[in-house]
């Protein structure tokens, strides 16, 4: 499936023990959508892209700001007032030319989540509010995606993995979206673009490791992830998976 300029783009990839050709023919075959194109969704998006992900979806609504610049690395001061799927193609598009994107200049919504979300494989989900998250959430567990879904605040954030009907999804974590101005936002307290950088590697990390070896053992699943780069703190919490959720039960 591969030609000879792909086995020497994805080298160092294939020389990695069973991960090997095999995987990297499952990565080509692989369709994958990053839900918010911030400070998560860029540098998932990015590091999907040169992992060479078949297909590569992006969405997200927004326009570039000047403000967005510390953190979304798919953006640039010359994008500033494009819309940012644009911005983010034409990167994207010239990083890898070998894999196809997709571009949703759309807000994601109980209209259109199934329609869109059962087009692929995975889901990466870096928005930057909580209706969205729990959206990505439950469309996934109803139609079986997984997905990893993470957040960043200041120098903190959290990451989980799900695999619908196998493990813990958002909701036996977080039972309810918060009332707004009840929880801070980034537009608010801020946040250190190195934060948004690291959980958006680990992000597209969780995606090539779900389609290459199928192992739930290996992801971020049952358990959340948490970081604190302020004080270098690396945690994880086991998480089970609540019998009553509305969404998994």
């Amino acid at each position: 499936m591969l030609n000879k300029k792909e086995k020497e783009k994805y080298n160092r990839q294939i020389i990695i023990p069973d991960f090997n050709l095999a995987g990297q023919e499952k990565l080509k075959e692989s369709k994958v959508l990053v839900v918010g194109l911030g400070g998560l969704g860029s540098g998932a998006a990015y590091y999907l892209a040169s992992a060479g992900i078949g297909e590569l979806g992006i969405l997200d609504k927004d326009k570039v700001e000047l403000s967005n610049l510390n953190r979304q690395i798919l953006h640039q001061e010359t994008n500033v007032g494009d819309l940012k799927i644009n911005s983010a193609s034409q990167k994207l598009s010239k990083l890898n030319k070998d894999i196809k994107i997709n571009e949703y200049n759309i807000d994601l919504n109980k209209d259109n989540s199934v329609e869109i979300l059962s087009n692929y494989d995975f889901i990466v989900e870096a928005s930057d509010n909580f209706e969205t998250k729990f959206l990505v959430n439950d469309t996934c567990v109803k139609l079986g995606i997984p997905f990893v879904i993470g957040g960043v605040y200041q120098f903190e954030g959290q990451m989980m993995t799900v695999i619908p009907r196998k493990t813990a999804c958002y909701r036996c974590v977080s039972k309810e979206i918060p009332e707004p101005g009840t929880y801070p936002t980034t537009s608010e307290g801020g946040v250190m673009g190195t934060t948004a950088g690291l959980f958006g590697v680990i992000e597209a990390n969780e995606a090539i490791k779900s389609i290459v070896f199928q192992d739930i053992n290996q992801l971020l699943t049952n358990k959340m992830l948490y970081i604190d780069l302020r004080y270098n703190t690396f945690e994880i919490f086991k998480i089970e998976r609540d019998n009553e959720c509305i969404s998994c039960s």
